[in-house]
């Protein structure tokens, strides 16, 4: 393995690393631009060397060019997970956490030569990220998912009365918070929910600004 050889990964594993790590900055994620860049660029460099122990040490003891690949696969399994969030009952990062793992493979593949498995996995990880997160979303499910953060009295009722307005509308609650505002008698409620398409974002703000009790409402699509 040639000195061109190894610049010529070591770059090629920036770029198409730092392709994937875009997607994910642009619709900021926890792992971003940088992130997958040096993951990737980290597990080229480690196939490399791997590639090297064993073309410069074979012959006066056995080494396993696999050996420090398999290591980085598992350290990418701890990177990952760091990049987990769990929110009420709602688990966020795992399509991050994936990604990550996924630029691993790719900078091991380019580390052992393999260009043309890097830039095909590169280019199909793109298109997953990208055209396939707007067709899961057309097709995943009826409802979608909403944070509806409601400021309201701080007395009894408005957070059963909001639970009733959403129950007849055919909203499911998927976890509840409760803040106090500072220096205001108030508090903040906030609803994750998921709403049914038929449930137009406007009718349901009205339906809940109608309730007494109630000062402020605000809905925000999430991912």
């Amino acid at each position: 393995m040639s000195e061109k050889e190894i610049i010529l990964r070591l770059v090629l594993s920036c770029i198409l690393g730092g392709a994937i790590g875009f997607e994910r900055e642009r619709n900021a994620r926890p792992a971003g631009f940088r992130t997958n860049i040096l993951v990737s660029l980290g597990s080229t460099l480690a196939m490399i060397v791997s590639i090297r122990l064993f073309l410069e040490f074979n012959h006066i003891q056995p080494v396993d060019p696999g050996r420090i690949a398999a290591q980085v696969i598992s350290g990418v399994g701890f990177l990952g997970a760091g990049t987990i969030i769990r929110e009420g009952f709602s688990v966020k990062g795992l399509t991050t956490s994936a990604g990550l793992w996924a630029v691993a493979g790719i900078g091991l593949s380019l580390g052992a030569g393999f260009y043309l498995s890097a830039l095909v996995a590169t280019l199909l990880v793109i298109l997953t990220l990208t055209l396939l997160s707007k067709v899961e979303k057309t097709i995943s499910n009826v409802h979608r998912k909403y944070l509806i953060r409601v400021k309201a009295f701080d007395q009894p009722g408005p957070l059963g009365k909001v639970g009733s307005v959403l129950g007849d509308n055919d909203i499911i609650i998927r976890d509840i918070s409760i803040e106090h505002c500072y220096n205001e008698p108030n508090i903040y409620i906030n609803f994750r929910v998921k709403k049914p398409k038929h449930i137009e974002v406007n009718y349901l703000f009205v339906l809940l600004t109608e309730i007494s009790g109630i000062i402020e409402v605000q809905i925000k699509e999430l991912d």
